[in-house]
């Protein structure tokens, strides 16, 4: 199968693959006369139906989890909704961004059917990281370089769109980001650097299994595009891995 999304951990209980960036999760009002859905396409590759418990933004590429049952999707939802899931994403961002930081900014609700002024503001967290950075001797806007950063993300919270909203309001939007973002960065990477997407990944979960309580610890490639630039940028040291590891229950743990 050409188009087969690629597995990352696959159990009797769950499944998690790689979203690529630019596909939607599920068919909604934002299909538009799409064909391919991340849902779909998971449920035909592997001949079973799977159960979303969390979402990622459609231009946001990375590690998505499925329950195979709905007990399972039940757990899991709510182990994400307590924010008892560890989720690391990195991204590109314009400017020399913080060394390490706790973004406090509360965010309004975006559903769409009201203007976003009459939703209530909710409290959101997320601490970032800057894990390195280049400047190009190049003018993209009006300075006569270019500065650009390798931001770890880790949301505390899970508000619509809260990595990228907290970056910009921080004054280092991400790179792609077509509402949150600026033009003129995002046609240079498009255009000149062969990236013409969100540089947003997720690239790490950790959670406890619901069936057996297990720590299971996943992590997530980049796409080849952003692995190209990380390379041409020298941020190889950067690069994520696929990987899976699990450690005992805390309860297993326990010496009688």
């Amino acid at each position: 199968m050409t188009d087969a999304l690629p597995i990352l951990h696959h159990d009797d209980h769950l499944i998690a693959v790689h979203k690529p960036a630019g596909m939607l999760v599920h068919r909604s009002a934002l299909a538009r006369g799409e064909r391919r859905f991340l849902l779909q396409t998971l449920r035909d590759q592997i001949g079973q139906r799977v159960y979303p418990v969390h979402r990622l933004d459609r231009p946001t590429s990375g590690l998505m989890v499925f329950a195979l049952d709905p007990d399972i999707a039940t757990q899991l939802a709510e182990a994400f909704a307590a924010h008892r899931v560890d989720k690391r994403y990195l991204a590109v961002v314009r400017g020399q961004g913080p060394e390490a930081e706790r973004l406090d900014y509360a965010l309004r609700d975006e559903d769409g059917r009201r203007p976003k002024a009459e939703m209530p503001a909710r409290k959101a967290h997320t601490e970032v990281r800057r894990l390195d950075s280049v400047e190009l001797p190049i003018r993209v806007d009006r300075y006569p370089s270019a500065r650009y950063s390798l931001m770890e993300a880790r949301p505390l919270t899970g508000r619509r769109h809260q990595i990228r909203r907290h970056l910009s309001r921080r004054g280092y939007p991400i790179i792609g980001d077509a509402k949150h973002g600026k033009g003129v960065h995002n046609r240079f990477f498009a255009e000149q650097l062969a990236c013409p997407r969100l540089l947003l990944a997720a690239v790490g979960l950790a959670f406890d299994h619901p069936a057996d309580g297990r720590r299971l610890e996943l992590g997530c490639a980049l796409d080849a595009p952003m692995t190209a630039l990380f390379q041409r940028f020298g941020w190889s040291g950067h690069l994520p891995a696929n990987h899976r590891s699990t450690t005992p229950s805390p309860s297993a743990m326990t010496t009688p």
